[in-house]
């Protein structure tokens, strides 16, 4: 018997799905402060991505699959968020939905739209997983269900 403490192995995002987790958290700060597109994206390449902040250890991100995704969504908003009303309930609004939620649903819609080499099952994954470390309640099916709905409407063979 030794005496080192095993610990069991602990999961590690890949580079794509930080990218993800730092692209809605920087919409959602664009979307609360205001801030501009380019002075979020240097914030985070600068501070952020791989670095520590406060204590936090950020982890490693793919940088152009971030920037990628939140240029588009700021460039795709229009055609973006209409996808997203009509994906949801008739008596949900946009504006109602959480600013959280909003972010994540804009960034899923815009993989879903653009990156038509990552199957649809990997990107509502992915955000649902992002949906699951923000909220413990309904709002991670609420995003599987939003990018499924956008997922059949956009992409002509959706395999799950």
């Amino acid at each position: 018997m030794t005496s080192e403490k095993t610990t069991p192995p602990v999961k590690t995002a890949n580079q794509r799905g930080a990218a993800r987790l730092a692209a809605v958290q920087a919409l959602y700060q664009m979307d609360i402060a205001g801030s501009g597109v380019l002075e979020v994206v240097a914030e985070y390449e600068t501070h952020r991505l791989g670095q520590e902040l406060d204590g936090d250890t950020y982890l490693k991100a793919d940088a152009s699959w971030f920037r990628s995704i939140v240029a588009g969504v700021v460039r795709d908003q229009t055609k973006i968020d209409p996808l997203i009303r009509q994906a949801l309930q008739d008596d949900w609004s946009l504006s109602r939905v959480d600013s959280t939620v909003r972010a994540i649903l804009r960034s899923g819609t815009f993989e879903l739209l653009e990156r038509k080499d990552v199957p649809v099952a990997v990107i509502v994954t992915e955000y649902v997983e992002i949906a699951h470390a923000f909220f413990q309640d309904d709002e991670p099916k609420l995003v599987n269900a939003v990018l499924d709905r956008i997922a059949k409407q956009v992409r002509s063979t959706v395999a799950k």
